[in-house]
């Protein structure tokens, strides 16, 4: 039974795989590709080695032009100049070290730090950042991105996920079946 088997596998007429099928593949291939590489120069996270931020807008510091729940992707340059819209970390020692702030360059240097405000504020941040501070300056704004982010992590979202890769699951192993019955 089992040479039989064998002897009908070598015998069997081979499937010629359409050129346009080929094509397709090569294109899907080269367009992953692409998408990788622009991703790893342009929008790595720091946290990764790369250049980009993200920082989630939060108050009204920032309007007219920016909202809570935009969000900002900033990316890290070799020097910074005053009217650049920067987000920066407050330095260690305060108490809100760490903290994530976006607001623009007012005045001041790299050497003695940055005097930063928000648009919509008279007088300027108490702390003055430093390039090491500095997570980047404004490259791209989303506004109300914080609508997609909410639904991102929604249960029905994350539902429709699972029920996908469950589907995608079985719709692969019906063909392998049916490839291994042909």
């Amino acid at each position: 039974m089992r040479s039989e088997v064998l002897r009908r596998e070598l015998h069997a007429p081979r499937r010629l795989e359409h050129p346009l099928a080929s094509a397709n593949k090569a294109a899907s291939i080269a367009i992953v590709i692409v998408f990788v590489l622009f991703w790893a120069q342009y929008l790595r996270p720091q946290t990764l080695g790369g250049n980009a931020g993200y920082v989630l807008v939060s108050g009204q510091s920032m309007e007219p032009l920016y909202h809570t729940g935009d969000l900002v992707l900033v990316l890290k340059h070799r020097s910074y100049h005053p009217g650049e819209l920067i987000a920066y970390r407050v330095p260690k020692g305060d108490p809100m070290a760490g903290a994530q702030v976006i607001h623009r360059i007012v005045g001041g240097d790299a050497k003695h730090g940055f005097v930063v405000r928000g648009d919509n504020r008279t007088a300027p941040d108490v702390w003055r950042p430093r390039p090491r501070d500095i997570i980047g300056a404004k490259a791209l704004r989303l506004p109300n991105a914080i609508v997609v982010l909410r639904y991102l992590r929604s249960p029905l979202f994350l539902g429709i996920l699972a029920a996908a890769f469950v589907f995608a699951h079985v719709l692969a192993s019906g063909r392998a079946r049916e490839e291994e019955t042909a």
